[in-house]
């Protein structure tokens, strides 16, 4: 079993920046993609970026070129840098990780990102 625990959430002002964490614990040796989701009220969950064993990257194009993934995998734990920010990147941010090989996913329970304007 993989836990994934979000920290860094808050409030901050458009155009500032906010790091978002996601620590994981347990079977970490079976984490293989993690990434990030965001759901505003009202709205469906959104996805928001993922980043691979290896690296590899890949963003909505809503926050393509304003937030950064990335991935301590000694420390296990990913990191989303949000650069920019605007008041519509207002949601509940939150990680998942997926096994290697069940491809099953496991989610965090979110941290909540809010950009006053």
């Amino acid at each position: 079993q993989v836990q994934l625990v979000e920290s860094g959430g808050g409030l901050v002002q458009a155009g500032g920046s906010l790091r978002l964490s996601c620590a994981a614990s347990g079977s970490t040796s079976r984490i293989g993609v993690m990434g990030w989701y965001r759901q505003a009220p009202g709205q469906q969950r959104e996805f928001v970026a993922f980043i691979g064993i290896s690296g590899g990257t890949s963003y909505s194009d809503s926050v393509k070129g304003r937030f950064t993934i990335s991935r301590d995998n000694a420390k296990n734990t990913v990191y989303l840098e949000m650069n920019s920010p605007r008041p519509e990147d207002t949601a509940v941010y939150s990680c998942y990780s997926q096994d290697r090989w069940s491809r099953l996913d496991v989610w965090g329970q979110g941290t909540q990102v809010t950009v006053s304007s």
